[in-house]
């Protein structure tokens, strides 16, 4: 068969499957928005977009944890109607519009914005028959290695209950776990003594999964900037014996951070509710962690993820995206993550739900605390409507 031949056949198998190509591709337009809402657990709900067009492709994302729900929806709306004036590909069009509104709105409209983006993404790699990935500069790995948060699953909050849920998740597979030990602690305002023993009940519990997951495996630190400079710098001394893979986000503000992440002999990770290149350069300048953790569904989406790791990468820092997302997150983060040469690990929320894995088709697959990344078009998943249904709210 000749090359000629070869390729319209290929394409012919192409648009046969669904898939549009050349200008059928690119005049693609958006149709809708559905909204739809994921019943999880006390920490809260996922909220997923999918996005319809006049082709008959729809596309997905995640919009959770904005924690205004139907701002963030109103916002993603408004948004939707400058991107039905233009294509599935007009993405920077899109990143304009959304950072005008979100230095109004904040979060709400970093959310709205950021799902919205995945869905084009998403859509884009449909309509191509190709993953999300080869649209970012194809992949370096396909397995990405993630961490267990338990933080989100641990309802026994004592030294035994998170040393169980840690023993679990090494249990499925995973060789990193992370917890947030002082959640709930006195303010730094609070009586001395009062600080000091919320301190040490923290430390505790970081010593029972230290002890629970061995030597060999990873323990990371999230300390949800609980902790002024002062008690910060004391802080990191104390969890010296425990070999942290890393301590994340001890304090407020960014020159606290950097202070700490000096003093520190642990790897430092934060960033996680940064939105955007502009934010992400300021926390890179000051040298506030050694490793920045944008978050998909805060930091603008996508393409924005792609934009703050190279930046990163040019000042030598890893990156390991924040997200205690659905797994339409995860795989969104994922599809960059597969293409980043300084990424570093994934944030995977572990034992929120027995059902997590058939939210998609097809069910997420996690290997060995592996995300696989496969070569399905697009993100490679649908909704399961069957279980959106049983678990709405």
């Amino acid at each position: 068969m000749d090359r000629r031949k070869w390729l319209e056949t290929m394409l012919a198998g192409l648009a046969a499957a669904g898939f549009a190509y050349g200008k059928e591709a690119a005049a693609i337009r958006v149709a809708g928005l559905e909204v739809l809402r994921v019943r999880v657990n006390r920490r809260g709900n996922w909220v997923l977009f999918r996005m319809t067009t006049d082709a008959g492709l729809t596309g997905i994302g995640d919009a959770s944890h904005s924690y205004k729900d139907e701002q963030m929806a109103g916002l993603a709306r408004q948004l939707l109607e400058g991107v039905k004036r233009r294509t599935i590909f007009d993405i920077e069009a899109l990143r304009r519009e959304g950072r005008r509104e979100q230095k109004v709105h904040g979060r709400a409209a970093a959310v709205a914005l950021s799902g919205l983006e995945q869905c084009l993404w998403d859509l884009q790699g449909k309509a191509l028959g190709a993953p999300v990935y080869r649209l970012f500069g194809g992949a370096l790995r396909r397995e990405i290695r993630c961490y267990a948060n338990i933080n989100r699953s641990t309802e026994r909050r004592d030294p035994a209950g998170f040393a169980a849920m840690a023993t679990s998740a090494v249990e499925a597979g995973f060789d990193a776990v992370k917890l947030a030990p002082f959640d709930g602690m006195a303010k730094m305002t609070a009586p001395a003594a009062e600080v000091e023993r919320d301190t040490q009940r923290g430390i505790e519990r970081i010593a029972a999964v230290r002890e629970a997951v061995g030597p060999e495996r990873d323990v990371l630190v999230d300390a949800h900037n609980h902790f002024d400079r002062e008690r910060g710098l004391k802080l990191v001394k104390r969890l010296e014996p425990y070999r942290l893979f890393w301590l994340e986000e001890v304090s407020r503000p960014i020159e606290n951070l950097a202070a700490i992440n000096r003093a520190a002999k642990m790897p430092t990770a934060g960033g996680e509710s940064l939105f955007g290149v502009d934010g992400f350069y300021r926390y890179l300048k000051a040298g506030a962690v050694d490793i920045v953790m944008p978050d998909i569904k805060y930091g603008g989406g996508l393409l924005e993820l792609k934009k703050i790791a190279a930046m990163a990468e040019g000042a030598g820092v890893p990156l390991a995206p924040h997200g205690p997302a659905s797994p339409v997150g995860n795989m969104a983060a994922a599809q960059v993550s597969a293409t980043l040469p300084n990424f570093k690990i994934l944030e995977f929320s572990y034992g929120e739900t027995s059902w997590r894995a058939e939210l998609v088709e097809p069910p997420e697959r996690l290997e060995s605390g592996r995300l696989l990344v496969g070569e399905r078009p697009g993100m490679g998943y649908t909704l399961n409507d069957k279980t959106i249904r049983r678990h709405s709210p």
